[in-house]
């Protein structure tokens, strides 16, 4: 096939790719200036008159509070979880310690047990503990993250090299300062795209929220979405309209850290 031919169908296809990806979230954005009751008789192509509206119904219900708080509770649970993950698959990669593999079978064992499945235990627990009601559960269990463990593991053991371990170990340099000055400058890439990814899904989860928090002032962006209706009618327009604000973050971070993002995920793929 000639060149030409084949850069003009490889466009196609990846404008093609593009308007699949990117229409639903434009429809979502037109539907947010509709009024709930419109949506179902219209195709919502073009923006509507209805912005202002949806605007005050979002903001008349502490959406900035929720909007809050799901970005503290993100941004607390990707620097926890991304150094705790961080600090234990070093261990498990460039340390030989006693009982090492049987404590990292219990890893892999955790990543094949579904979170749903434990989640009465978890609310009993949270309970027991004083945390029900509160944003702790949804930040310290967090911090121990199999996925994390398993994946830092796994890359760490060949990025980051014993030589160089080994050399500054005879300089004098204590496993801390080791860590945190020497290791984590091979291992950034995927630190940068697993923090990216316990961003999103923090800021994205719906069903631990909703089993452990009452308190609307203390409701997470999922929970304020699920919020906008009453006992009558559910304001989809907006609904819509609070999922567009609530993506903003999303798109920010994606924006910043979309290349450290591919460049960890591609890196962690050819780890043997």
């Amino acid at each position: 096939m000639n060149r030409i031919p084949r850069r003009i169908l490889l466009t196609c296809l990846m404008l093609a790719a593009c308007f699949a990806f990117i229409f639903p979230f434009y429809m979502m954005l037109m539907m947010g200036t509709y009024k709930s009751e419109t949506l179902f008789r219209i195709f919502a192509v073009l923006p509507g008159d209805y912005l202002l509206e949806n605007l005050r119904t979002v903001f008349a219900r502490n959406f900035l509070h929720s909007y809050w708080n799901s970005l503290y509770i993100a941004v607390f649970v990707t620097l926890l979880s991304s150094l705790s993950s961080a600090m234990a698959g070093y261990a498990f990669a460039k340390y030989d310690f006693r009982g090492r593999k049987k404590l990292f079978n219990v890893v892999l064992i955790m990543l094949m047990v579904p979170a749903q499945l434990g989640m009465i235990a978890f609310v009993w627990e949270m309970k027991q503990f004083g945390w029900s009601d509160t944003h702790l559960p949804l930040i310290i269990p967090a911090v121990a993250n199999s996925f994390g463990v398993f994946w830092m593991r796994q890359y760490i053991q060949d990025a980051v090299p014993n030589e160089v371990l080994d050399a500054a170990r005879i300089d004098g340099c204590g496993e801390i300062r080791i860590f945190f000055q020497i290791a984590l400058a091979f291992i950034r890439p995927a630190l940068l795209s697993m923090g990216l990814l316990f961003f999103l899904w923090s800021w994205n989860d719906y069903m631990l929220p909703l089993l452990v928090i009452n308190n609307s002032d203390l409701q997470t962006m999922p929970l304020f979405i699920a919020s906008l209706k009453d006992y009558m009618r559910t304001d989809y327009g907006a609904q819509l309209l609070g999922v567009s604000l609530g993506t903003i973050p999303l798109i920010i971070v994606f924006i910043f850290f979309s290349k450290s993002l591919i460049k960890g995920l591609s890196s962690a793929a050819v780890k043997e």
